[in-house]
């Protein structure tokens, strides 16, 4: 019994990593093209890779890439709330 719950949280712990780094890179890129356009339509003065180098490092320090960490917290909550649900309810 509990190795099979070791090896479900083994398993699900390797997809939720390869979830997350796929989520993080998907998100990086689009923030990157995001701010492309926008120094190729507004800005135009300056280096261009800065711009976006500085734009993704605001980027990093973000909520939103704070929020991409959700994938490893939000499985095991339900997880654990299913086994409350069907063991004590």
């Amino acid at each position: 019994m509990i190795f099979g719950l070791l090896r479900l949280g083994a398993m699900a712990f390797i997809v939720m990593l390869l979830v997350y780094f796929a989520l993080s890179w998907w998100s990086r890129g689009v923030r990157r093209k995001k701010l492309e356009a926008e120094w190729d339509a507004e800005v135009q003065t300056g280096d261009r890779s800065a711009y976006v180098e500085e734009g993704l490092e605001d980027y990093d320090s973000s909520l939103r890439r704070k929020l991409i960490f959700g994938v490893f917290v939000v499985p095991y909550l339900v997880i654990a709330v299913l086994v409350y649900v069907v063991n004590y309810q």
